[in-house]
């Protein structure tokens, strides 16, 4: 699967969030080396804290189906001008799974960047961490 489609897996999901209060939707779609896709949105809640991103959202599904590693790339798609990078608890997850994954942030008009999830989470802390 090439990068552009994968980020088009991850518009699909965009469009799909349940966004009511922020009007921000997310979609995301992560990659596996035998060519699994996970795919998930952003639900938000109207107790804020219960909301989850379309990143976790992909995670919780790969690993509900038992996709624990071999992740190669997530794409991460928002509608605005900016690139959708992960947050903070996004990237945490992630490493967890995946600390060498590509990740694909792209902006509503198709555009993307490209980075290592270690450039976005220097010094991760992981299961390999605990020693």
């Amino acid at each position: 699967m090439t990068d552009r489609e994968l980020i088009q897996r991850a518009f699909e999901m965009h469009r799909v969030s349940y966004v009511p209060y922020s009007r921000f939707p997310v979609g995301a779609a992560i990659l596996t080396q035998d060519g699994r896709v996970f795919t998930g949105c952003n639900v938000e809640n109207a107790a804020y804290g219960s909301t989850i991103c379309a990143e976790r959202t992909a995670i919780l599904k790969a690993v509900s189906e038992g996709c624990r590693e071999g992740w190669t790339a997530i794409a991460i798609a928002g509608q605005g001008a900016d690139f959708c990078w992960p947050c903070g608890a996004c990237r945490q997850m992630l490493y967890e799974f995946a600390p060498e994954l590509r990740v694909l942030a792209a902006r509503g008009d198709g555009g993307y960047q490209e980075a290592s999830l270690e450039q976005l989470l220097p010094h991760g802390f992981g299961p390999k961490s605990l020693g």
